[in-house]
């Protein structure tokens, strides 16, 4: 059975004097700067066939826009000449200067014709800014057009949000609930149901999202989610938000490795919208493993989760 998990992260150790990166331990960083070493023997000790890489953490989109779309440009030409060693085993989503939509657009179409990568991995919100904004409908078009998935990871919260939710807490507990033990994922749910209910996905019913983290809590709340957002009730969205997630939304098993989320995630989205993966090096492919050897489902269906899913969606 082939194995490809799709949200897997780098970062280039060149970039990280021209923005301010997200303070991490050292061992997390020598994973995040490596591609042909310590990743691969992890890849190859857990069966790993390959990754879609990203760029995780500050980026381009943190850049005024001039500078944003030289920074983008150089990180994809410099990723794509990295995993050119290794093509049967690694592949790439683009890194945006989401700051200016009209050159993220450009530099999608540029990333899939010269460097062959399948889709884009956005980092949280722009500057503050949801995706449903018009402005950003450049790139929404584009990504359809290509048929280029758009992968919704998770970002720090607007200093705003981070002002009134966290940093009351004593010690480093609210910089945890702000990020991976609870705010990421409601920030990026929120990500996507703007995208539905405001009638943006309906608007490009072609185009694809990708969330991690078994659908960042969605699955739960998808029936209180129809009821509450009735199509005849809104008049903005012209699908249920249940049907809407089946027909443009797919998830990954990133960074969760019990079974409980992942039998409501398959129960809501439908086994044909859920994928495989990691979160590495912030997960273990070991604990990636250990679940996708556990899921108490026939072969054929397992095998859709651990790569045929991906492949159908990337074009792998």
């Amino acid at each position: 059975m082939r194995i490809i998990t799709l949200e897997e992260h780098i970062a280039l150790p060149e970039f990280a004097h021209e923005i301010q990166q997200w303070p991490l331990p050292k061992q997390v960083v020598e994973k995040l700067a490596d591609i042909s070493n310590i990743r691969l023997e992890s890849m190859d000790d857990n069966g790993i066939d390959m990754q879609v890489l990203s760029v995780v953490g500050r980026g381009a989109e943190s850049l005024s826009p001039r500078k944003a779309l030289k920074f983008a440009v150089r990180y994809n030409d410099i990723l794509a000449a990295r995993i050119a060693a290794h093509p049967t085993r690694f592949k790439a989503f683009a890194h945006l200067p989401m700051s200016s939509p009209e050159a993220a657009a450009n530099e999608l179409e540029r990333a899939k014709e010269e460097h062959h990568f399948c889709g884009t991995l956005i980092n949280g919100l722009t500057n503050g800014k949801f995706l449903d904004l018009p402005e950003f409908r450049p790139l929404l078009q584009k990504a359809e057009q290509l048929q280029m998935p758009l992968y919704l990871h998770p970002g720090l919260p607007p200093e705003t949000v981070a002002e009134a939710y966290y940093n009351d807490l004593p010690g480093s507990i609210g910089v945890m609930l702000a990020c991976g033990g609870w705010g990421w994922h409601a920030e990026t749910a929120l990500q996507v149901l703007r995208l539905i209910i405001t009638g943006t996905l309906d608007r490009y019913p072609r185009l694809k999202i990708i969330i991690g983290h078994m659908g960042e809590m969605i699955p739960m709340m998808t029936s209180r989610l129809d009821e509450k957002f009735n199509v005849t009730n809104t008049g903005y969205h012209q699908r249920s938000v249940s049907q809407t997630l089946r027909d443009q939304v797919h998830i990954t098993t990133s960074g969760i490795f019990t079974l409980p989320p992942l039998m409501t995630a398959l129960s809501t989205f439908g086994i044909d919208n859920v994928m495989f993966s990691v979160d590495y090096p912030f997960s273990t492919n070991e604990a990636g493993k250990q679940l996708l050897e556990s899921i108490p489902l026939p072969p054929e269906e397992v095998a859709k989760i651990a790569s045929g899913n991906a492949e159908r969606l990337l074009g792998l």
